[in-house]
């Protein structure tokens, strides 16, 4: 059994061994503890990889410091549980209730981290070399779902890292093979070896004839059988255009200016089977002379359909399939910026539902489930191509529209709303009338943020409620007031016996 000494020593040498410490920031892992800080709802959600003297974080929301000593570090243990590591309340932890990271800032009181482990050389089984960890500044507990969520992101890091180790290693055999004929074969072996299992191929392009070498696994990756390679335009075929032409640009770029590439896209193989791929390359140069271009060639399909899935997860609501908050906050945003640029005009609705709650108490939760699945279709087809539904609470919407901004147009708008978010549920001899209440916000230059946009709907959805239930209200007209057709009536008749 290996000593804990022995085994720190080999986790510094793996984790040196990725070329990944005090390295700029990276997509993947940005990406990374984005999803973890939204999905598990912290504050700060960090990647990180401790040394022989620092905790550093390779990504971070949440915090500005990008590393601490590491014997203060959480995730020093972590990593020699080599499992979960759970702290509740580090004020309560004997372990953590002196840490400077408690007692003084950032005040953490709930941590959640797991190693992130990679593959060790000779079959010698994985090692942990970084942590994916969310961190609170509250004492809170973690249910099965926020574990299940933890443990899949760090899988997905482990993906990350271990296409990155072999990725590297694919760069340095292709430069060898040129170096030193001698070592060919067994340069070959490892490689082809090292495709199977990354799903990575390697190629050439000769810069004077226009031919291309494939290893197996980019042939694999094609669809094609192996043969003696193909011609660029042969090759460029199995992108789609817009592939193609991402392709070609990066090539050009390449060749131009010596600048390596990596790349991304959808692609279609031989056989009919839609991938998504990413191709990496760079200028080979021969006394000073570009000559070729090389590079890698890699299916990351299973890669990008996670990545798609856990950032559909965050931005879905699973029950409407609506957008969520965190969607539409990133949607008004964007709207906002290209108004001001182009004066494009949108419309913000909010939208609270009415007399829901006697559906759930009379009816149970899956009539109100329903009720609101109901409501979200109508809501879909209301905020057309270029704008967007969402469900930011449990019956509270909002739509953004891009296309009736003027009065004229939102005044249609909202009476058809009015009309169409009224839905009868019938139980136990009566029926109950759920309508919809509507505060609107139209875009301009005075608004500041989406959090005063946000504000001013809120403030004509209130005055709207306090005229009338199933009415809708524009902010800063104080005049724009709607009742829905149905309630003009008994609303007046409501005001009559009041002012008696």
């Amino acid at each position: 059994m290996m000593s804990a000494t022995t085994d720190e020593a080999e986790r510094l040498t793996c984790l040196a061994g990725l070329g990944i410490l005090y390295t700029p920031p990276e997509q993947e892992f940005d990406t990374l503890v984005s999803m973890a800080q939204r999905l598990l709802g912290c504050p700060i959600a960090l990647v990180t990889m401790v040394d022989e003297t620092r905790q550093w974080f390779k990504a971070s929301c949440g915090l500005d410091v990008s590393e601490t000593p590491r014997e203060d570090a959480f995730c020093t243990h972590a990593l020699r549980a080599d499992d979960l590591l759970i702290v509740t309340d580090a004020t309560r932890d004997p372990r953590f209730a002196s840490n400077p990271l408690v007692t003084g800032s950032p005040h953490i009181r709930f941590y959640a981290g797991m190693p992130i482990r990679i593959e060790r050389a000779h079959g010698a089984g994985p090692i942990a070399v970084a942590t994916l960890c969310v961190i609170d500044r509250e004492a809170r507990e973690i249910d099965e779902a926020g574990i299940a969520i933890l443990r899949d992101l760090a899988q997905l890091a482990e993906t990350v890292l271990a296409a990155r180790s072999n990725t590297m290693s694919l760069v340095r055999l292709a430069e060898e093979r040129r170096r030193d004929l001698e070592a060919l074969d067994r340069s070959n072996r490892l490689l082809h070896q090292a495709e199977r299992m990354a799903r990575i191929g390697s190629w050439r392009l000769c810069l004077r004839t226009h031919h291309t070498a494939w290893s197996d696994q980019t042939y694999a990756i094609h669809g094609v059988p192996v043969g003696d390679g193909t011609s660029l335009e042969t090759a460029l075929d199995f992108y789609s255009p817009q592939g193609r032409a991402l392709v070609e640009a990066a090539v050009a770029r390449a060749l131009s200016h010596g600048v390596p590439f990596d790349i991304e896209t959808d692609f279609r193989n031989a056989q009919g089977e839609d991938l998504r791929v990413r191709c990496m390359g760079e200028v080979e140069l021969r006394a000073g002379e570009p000559v070729a271009l090389i590079g890698v060639f890699q299916d990351i399909t299973e890669r990008h359909a996670m990545e798609q899935a856990l950032r559909h997860m965050a931005q879905t609501d699973d029950l409407t399939g609506l957008a969520s908050r965190s969607r539409l906050n990133l949607f008004v945003d964007e709207r906002i910026r290209l108004a001001r640029e182009s004066d494009a005009g949108f419309v913000l609705l909010l939208i609270d539902l009415d007399h829901f709650k006697g559906v759930n108490d009379s009816c149970g939760h899956p009539a109100g489930d329903e009720v609101l699945r109901v409501m979200a279709t109508k809501l879909q087809a209301a905020c057309g191509e270029s704008g967007l539904a969402a469900r930011i609470g449990g019956d509270e919407f909002a739509l953004v529209v891009t296309d009736e901004t003027d009065y004229a147009a939102l005044s249609w708008l909202l009476r058809n709303l009015l009309e169409n978010l009224r839905h009868d549920v019938e139980t136990a001899g009566k029926v109950i009338t759920v309508s919809a209440t509507i505060g609107a916000c139209r875009f301009d230059k005075t608004i500041a943020s989406r959090s005063s946009m946000m504000k001013k709907a809120d403030e004509a959805l209130y005055r709207a409620k306090n005229w009338q239930r199933g009415s809708a209200a524009i902010a800063g007209d104080e005049a724009a007031v709607w009742p829905a057709p149905e309630f003009v009536k008994r609303g007046m008749a409501d005001r009559l016996l009041k002012s008696a």
